[in-house]
């Protein structure tokens, strides 16, 4: 079908919603098209379009978006494989933006008849005994995607059907009747698109069930003599057969499904900040919430941290649902501050952080070492690698020495600072600390942050118009907490309070309690 037949088909289709008999549908020359070619045809006039086919799955424009498009238009049975968080249902449930708005159905067809071409004894005995004066219905796409959760307990008769007893009784029918039969999910999605999610927890002897449904397009119920001809799209979703070790794929199906498409998690830290924005519950009745970008991106850096952790399983995988969570109760403490405040503007701070871990460790399965390490610990550790490779991108690399410079005065050799956090660390090493809190009132927070010698000076040489009151001191912060990363200054983490103080003189108080303790 060419895209301008195309264009007038979807015209017709408009015209001729509201053809409430077959002899009306006859006579406007509705066509009916098979899911596939459906699905093809629209996909094409949204490529020709330009139109987004998917605006919300962000990061597979370059890999899973080409290759769905490929099976769509190959007219493919279709599984998408890959770990948690990877959006495989969500692109699943999207696959029905490309049929059509409305399609005609036999009016109390259990299995959406074609009105043309029925398949059910109810829809052709209907239409024997009332020709032309058959009632149609318009179906919505909406209403032509079905799903199922893959569990050790889904039978044959959920999926396809089986005899109904109650039924056979009320309308006295012999159980050999067709009219006995109760369709299952995958009929009743008949002329749709249908998702079996999780297909390893299927039972083999059920995915031997769907055989017929992928390679004759058709199904058999309890060894009647009759088979009923569906058109019916699939798709499955899995994780990887050596993640999930419930179950896996039968040789046999797998074999049936014509694409297999891989998904990933996010590549990049622009695509996972912009997955994070889209999901997370992040807007808290009309307070003004602040983020900075370097927040956003130590967010995400704890899942790519995660996601090569030798203490997390990385069969399991760290979903996309760990950041979203991590910046929601992240975003959360920073409006608890603003509201025991009375602050207009929520602004996270480092010393925030420690309220993540209920979004982190909760989504990260750990290996035995993990295990023995405790998930609280892990996901701290994660957290202080994530500050530590996002200040990297700020600010100077703090274990790394400037070339020294000398000049003589008076016959002595000088030496300028090799460091350029020599001034910061030099008033720590002076047996100064600072103590802030999360729940600090902000102009407290910045007065206590101001005491560091040559701080503030180190975010504006760097940073540029950053406001003094909020984002200004978040920023001295969070080079403190880079310092600390990179084992230059000290910190003490209690309740809701951090301090920073020096590296030594924490050694030393250490062993002192230490020593006390022993005494």
């Amino acid at each position: 079908m060419n895209p301008g037949g195309q264009t007038s088909t979807i015209n017709t289709r408009n015209e001729t919603r509201r053809a409430s008999t077959l002899g009306l549908l006859r006579t406007s020359g509705y066509q009916v098209r098979p899911v596939r070619d459906e699905l093809r045809d629209n996909l094409i006039l949204r490529l020709q379009s330009g139109t987004p086919l998917f605006p919300d799955i962000i990061g597979y424009e370059q890999t899973v978006i080409p290759a769905l498009i490929n099976a769509i238009l190959a007219k493919h049975d279709i599984i998408l494989l890959g770990l948690r968080g990877q959006a495989k249902s969500r692109i699943a449930r999207q696959l029905c933006s490309l049929l059509d708005e409305y399609v005609p159905v036999v009016k109390g067809s259990e299995i959406n008849d074609n009105p043309f071409a029925p398949v059910s004894k109810y829809a052709v005995d209907l239409i024997h005994g009332m020709g032309d004066e058959t009632p149609i219905e318009w179906l919505h796409r909406s209403q032509r995607y079905g799903e199922k959760l893959a569990t050790p307990d889904v039978t044959i008769a959920d999926l396809i059907g089986d005899i109904d007893p109650i039924k056979a009784a009320a309308q006295r029918l012999h159980y050999a009747h067709e009219g006995a039969i109760h369709f299952g999910i995958i009929p009743r999605t008949n002329r749709g698109i249908f998702t079996i999610n999780e297909l390893p927890d299927l039972q083999p002897r059920i995915q031997v069930g769907l055989f017929n449904i992928l390679e004759e397009k058709d199904i058999q119920i309890r060894g009647f003599n009759i088979r009923i001809p569906l058109d019916v799209v699939l798709v499955f979703t899995a994780n990887p057969e050596d993640y999930t070790n419930r179950g896996n794929i039968i040789t046999p199906l797998k074999d049936r499904i014509d694409s297999q498409i891989l998904t990933h998690y996010p590549r990049s830290m622009d695509d996972a900040i912009r997955i994070t924005e889209q999901e997370a519950h992040i807007g808290r009745d009309g307070r003004d919430i602040r983020i900075p970008r370097f927040f956003k991106e130590i967010i995400e850096q704890v899942a790519f941290e995660a996601r090569k952790s030798e203490f997390v399983d990385q069969k399991s995988g760290v979903s996309a649902r760990l950041t979203i969570a991590a910046m929601e109760n992240l975003v959360s403490n920073a409006e608890r501050r603003a509201i025991l405040n009375n602050e207009a503007v929520a602004l996270p701070r480092i010393c925030d952080l420690p309220h993540v871990l209920p979004g982190v460790t909760g989504k990260i399965e750990l290996v035995f070492e993990g295990e023995q390490e405790g998930s609280v610990k892990v996901g701290k550790a994660l957290v202080g690698k994530a500050v530590r490779e996002i200040f990297k991108r700020y600010f100077p690399d703090p274990l790394r020495k400037r070339p020294s410079k000398t000049h003589e005065h008076e016959g002595k050799h000088q030496h300028a600072d090799d460091n350029e956090y020599a001034k910061i660390v030099g008033w720590f090493e002076a047996g100064n600390r600072i103590e802030v809190g999360d729940d600090m009132p902000a102009a407290a927070y910045r007065r206590e942050l101001e005491k560091v010698k040559g701080l503030a000076e180190f975010v504006r040489q760097h940073m540029q118009g950053l406001d003094p009151h909020y984002e200004l001191p978040a920023m001295m912060e969070f080079v403190l907490d880079g310092l600390h990363q990179n084992s230059r200054i000290a910190k003490d983490e209690k309740d809701h309070s951090t301090a920073y103080k020096d590296m030594v003189g924490s050694i030393f108080s250490v062993q002192d309690r230490l020593r006390e303790e022993e005494e």
